[in-house]
């Protein structure tokens, strides 16, 4: 383990590693092994938060479908044992459901930890932990990561056995329940879904449980559901939301069998994107603007936290047409759910943070970034509507969604990339300024975002550095057709000054 750079291990709040062969030039650094340091590490860690010893703690650990799931998780499992603790096995699980066991009674886990890299590749795993107090920060993996290098704990004879339990059935169980309680159907209690038809896609991943746990119980037809077995090769798309192939799937299958809604879950079931009876996809701002209408009917005047990339559209629909407030903030799930809290504590009420890629997090579950639970929401409103003759999308019929919208992302050639990014920003900033018709957008909480007030163009531009890669997003939005490549076509001749990109995305 001499030889193993810890630090590389961390991906923001997350731990994320090559954990099996198969990609060329990726060398495997979440082993057996590690895994099981890194469990004795949380332990360690989790001493000091909670002021418990070892041997009175409770940890749970669950897993996706991916192929090294099984060996990191038995390894991590009997090393945090070794240490005394306690720990639930609970199998294959969603992220959700991980952190749910530390605020669930029965079990009161004292911390838990999801095995996952989301949509990554195959060969890719990592770790997500939690507390009752929601998932770790930055600084929080940081320190982990350095007791695992210390590599310093003591272990102990009296070791406990790895409890094994289905608790994905417990927390389905609780999504049931918010939706009779949510609908009260008026003649079947029950079943609120009776004779609505729903399929799911949960591309391979741990989101299979939805349909025999939560959808059948309820009444609802899942026909035409797929991929709901757990396959850690993704055999059939990337299990992402964002994913256009993933996204053209589940349209198809909702055309196909003629169902009146479409969900589709990515790997570990934090993120989710939803399809209308139409085929149409209800993702990105269609998707923010869908639960925001739900939250401000629920909570009047709320602030609804953003990432960067959410175009003026909703904007306009959010406070204009909702009477709410839309708080633009930067890119991250961390960033916007811990925005949203702040602004809570500074007395401005703030009910959803959510960013584009299906990430949302409401103040009623936790600030919890669950997918099943703003599925559960969406079905709640599905069946209200049904009941009242109406559809889902009625409440979002005055979006007004752009007309083009593209991201072009650019590699940056230098190893000190965010020093080049941060300057490549700057001078786009000076750039712009000099630009009669584009203004500059206050407010803005990374890079900078340019509106474009061009009759040619009549839209907007943000360039913001990657979180982690030497990669500067480019994204565009435009209200007309050929609005875009206007837009382009001015920024080339800046972009073409820097030669330490790579602006091949422009071919």
């Amino acid at each position: 383990m001499q030889n193993l750079n810890w630090k590389k291990l961390q991906n923001g709040s997350d731990i994320r590693g090559v954990a099996i062969p198969g990609v060329p030039n990726e060398k495997v650094n979440l082993t057996p092994e590690v895994a099981k340091i890194l469990g004795q590490a949380f332990v360690s860690w989790l001493t000091k938060k909670v002021a418990k010893p070892a041997r009175e703690l409770t940890v749970s650990v669950g897993r996706d479908s991916r192929l090294s799931g099984s060996s990191l998780m038995q390894s991590l499992m009997e090393g945090m044992t070794a240490l005394g603790c306690k720990v639930y096995d609970f199998a294959i699980a969603s992220t959700p459901a991980m952190f749910m066991s530390t605020v669930n009674p029965e079990f009161n886990c004292d911390g838990a930890i999801m095995l996952t890299a989301s949509h990554l590749p195959f060969n890719r795993n990592g770790f997500k932990f939690f507390t009752n107090q929601g998932g770790l920060d930055k600084q929080d993996i940081t320190d982990i990561l350095e007791l695992a290098e210390a590599n310093n704990f003591t272990t102990t004879e009296q070791q406990k056995n790895i409890e094994k339990y289905d608790f994905i059935a417990v927390y389905a169980a609780g999504l049931v329940k918010k939706i009779r309680e949510a609908v009260n159907h008026p003649i079947n209690y029950e079943q609120p879904l009776k004779g609505l038809k729903i399929v799911v896609d949960a591309g391979n991943g741990a989101g299979g449980f939805y349909v025999d746990k939560v959808l059948k119980p309820l009444g609802a037809d899942p026909t035409g559901s797929q991929f709901l077995a757990p396959n850690g090769t993704f055999p059939n798309h990337i299990p992402n939301p964002e994913n256009k192939e993933a996204i053209a799937s589940i349209c198809q299958a909702v055309i196909k069998n003629k169902a009146d809604f479409g969900i589709i879950f990515d790997t570990d079931v934090d993120r989710v994107a939803a399809v209308d009876h139409l085929g149409k996809e209800i993702n990105r701002n269609r998707l923010i603007a869908l639960i925001s209408a739900i939250v401000l009917r629920e909570h009047p005047g709320s602030t609804i936290v953003t990432d960067s990339i959410t175009s003026d559209g909703l904007t306009q629909f959010i406070e204009q047409e909702l009477k709410g407030k839309h708080h633009r903030f930067k890119r991250g799930y961390k960033n916007v759910i811990n925005e949203s809290i702040r602004l809570n504590q500074e007395n401005q009420e703030s009910w959803l943070a959510i960013e584009t890629s299906g990430h949302g997090a409401m103040k009623e579950n936790y600030f919890l970034d669950d997918g099943a639970y703003l599925a559960t929401k969406l079905l709640i409103e599905l069946a209200k509507a049904n009941l009242e003759g109406k559809l889902l999308t009625d409440l979002i019929t005055n979006l007004i969604e752009p007309v083009e919208s593209e991201e072009f992302r650019f590699t940056i050639k230098v190893d000190d990339f965010k020093s080049y990014g941060n300057q490549v920003i700057e001078k786009l900033q000076e750039f712009a300024a000099t630009q009669t018709d584009w203004k500059i957008v206050p407010n803005n909480y990374e890079g900078v975002r340019i509106s474009c007030d061009s009759p040619s163009e009549d839209g907007w531009f943000l360039l913001r550095l990657s979180l982690h890669d030497p990669v500067i997003p480019l994204n565009i939005e435009s209200n007309i057709a050929g609005g875009v490549n206007q837009i382009v076509t001015r920024l080339k001749t800046f972009f073409m000054t820097f030669e330490s990109l790579d602006l091949s995305p422009f071919a």
